[in-house]
């Protein structure tokens, strides 16, 4: 995504545990700071389960702020692709949405095992 382009990371925080307290305050700062992005981590949505404010968490930050969220930081591992396919979690339209940006090919899957 931003290949050729200049980035640099000004924040880095969690959404500070269920039900994401911290999501309220967090992106506030950050954009004091100047971020215009704010990635969700892969781990929110390969986790067992996955994150189920995540969706929210995006409206959210994208209505109260207006920055723009992406959903996912890096490639899925090839050993939580194999699970949550066996357990049908991507099954959701909206699961199905977030994980394209992330799923990749089996090779960089199992790079990031």
């Amino acid at each position: 995504m931003y290949k050729d382009k200049e980035v640099e990371l000004a924040a880095f925080t969690t959404c500070g545990g269920c039900p994401g307290g911290n999501i309220e305050y967090a992106p506030e700062e950050m954009k004091k700071n100047g971020v215009t992005h704010v990635h969700f981590a892969t781990g929110l949505f390969v986790g067992y389960p996955p994150c189920p404010y995540m969706g929210y968490f995006e409206k959210f930050i994208s209505e109260k702020y207006s920055m723009k969220v992406v959903l996912g930081t890096h490639p899925i591992p090839q050993k939580y692709y194999l699970v949550h396919e066996k357990l049908n979690t991507w099954k959701a339209p909206f699961l199905q949405d977030i994980i394209k940006q992330t799923l990749t090919d089996e090779k960089i899957r199992l790079s990031y095992d």
